[in-house]
């Protein structure tokens, strides 16, 4: 088991780039502004963008003050070069963290 973390910013980035086969378990975002924000979230195959609206799993998530969203009741599994991304309201105060294995 691994992690990665990435700060979020306003327009959508990678936050996690499959090297090989993986599954990531535990998706977590924590928003540490004072104020609430809206988060998006993308999974995208190697060749896609995320001018495709098909690609987003999760949309305007509003996330409290202070507050971590949890993405963990379901497993993904990621081709070599598959990634996520994301990106929040406010730039710099959300905080990704991604949790995945090898397979």
């Amino acid at each position: 088991m691994a992690i990665t973390n990435f700060t979020l910013g306003t327009s959508p980035a990678n936050i996690y780039t499959s090297s090989g086969n993986t599954v990531v378990s535990t998706m977590y975002f924590c928003n540490n502004h004072t104020a609430a924000i809206n988060l998006n979230v993308y999974l995208l195959q190697s060749s896609a963008t995320v001018a495709n609206a098909s690609v987003q799993i999760y949309k305007d998530v509003q996330l409290a003050a202070n507050d971590t969203y949890v993405v963990d009741m379901e497993k993904l599994v990621f081709a070599n070069g598959e990634k996520i991304q994301a990106n929040a309201s406010t730039g710099a105060v959300v905080t990704a963290t991604i949790s995945y294995v090898g397979i």
